[in-house]
């Protein structure tokens, strides 16, 4: 059948494989989760429909046994009451019921298969999904505990950015007092020797020397003016 063979193929899926093919499972589980869920309802319909066919021949093989058992009966009172003739009939007939008979076991044996075949897949896909239930908080737990770390990470990059650039601004501040030092020496080393002996003499010539007015007076007591 070949509904067999497309759930065949669902049940076939890999689910390790799909969730490393994910971009974030922590949302792609959910989805794979509800298609799961769509692929089990169409299961469901599909187990329900063939084991109806499986209930439906198996009522006409039991109804047929029925028949056969039947005739089988009326045969053997037919030849008890001495009419064999009638019991030739009843025999007839009960073979012409065993050969459909025939038909209904195949259709039921084929019906059966078919049966617990999709039986076997809704309950396997059924299993599957109880498990990728259980499974789906730890995954994005752990999805979660990923995201964490990538921020950490992020975090860690941007602190050593930040260190570096103290580490540089730390060499400029260092190299800048360094300059303003060496400008500070130069300027000292630039500065004319003060010469301190010419500063006292500069500060000292004028005492000997008299003022005008005590030269103008000591011109007046010589020429008696």
């Amino acid at each position: 059948m070949a509904i067999l063979e497309r759930f065949s193929d669902i049940i076939k899926a890999n689910i390790n494989v799909l969730l490393d093919k994910m971009e974030d499972p922590s949302k792609m589980i959910d989805q794979y989760l509800n298609d799961m869920m769509e692929d089990l309802a169409e299961v469901k319909r599909s187990t329900a429909g063939v084991m109806a066919e499986e209930t439906r021949t198996k009522r006409l093989v039991d109804e047929n046994q029925a028949e056969v058992a039947k005739y089988e009966e009326f045969a053997k009172k037919a030849l008890k009451a001495g009419n064999e003739g009638d019991a030739r009939t009843f025999i007839a007939k009960k073979q012409e019921l065993e050969n459909v008979g025939a038909g209904y076991m195949s259709a039921y044996a084929a019906a059966h298969e078919n049966a617990v075949k999709m039986r076997q897949m809704h309950d396997k896909l059924v299993s599957d999904i109880e498990a990728l239930k259980a499974r789906r908080e730890m995954i994005k737990a752990k999805v979660t505990v990923a995201k964490t770390q990538e921020t950490l990470n992020k975090v860690s990059t941007a602190t050593e950015r930040s260190q570096g650039a103290m580490e540089a601004f730390n060499r400029m501040e260092d190299k800048a007092s360094r300059m303003l030092d060496e400008a500070n020496a130069m300027a000292e080393l630039n500065t004319e020797e003060v010469d301190e002996a010419k500063s006292l003499e500069e500060k000292y010539a004028g005492k000997g020397s008299a003022s005008v007015e005590e030269e103008l007076e000591k011109l007046k007591g010589e020429l008696g003016v």
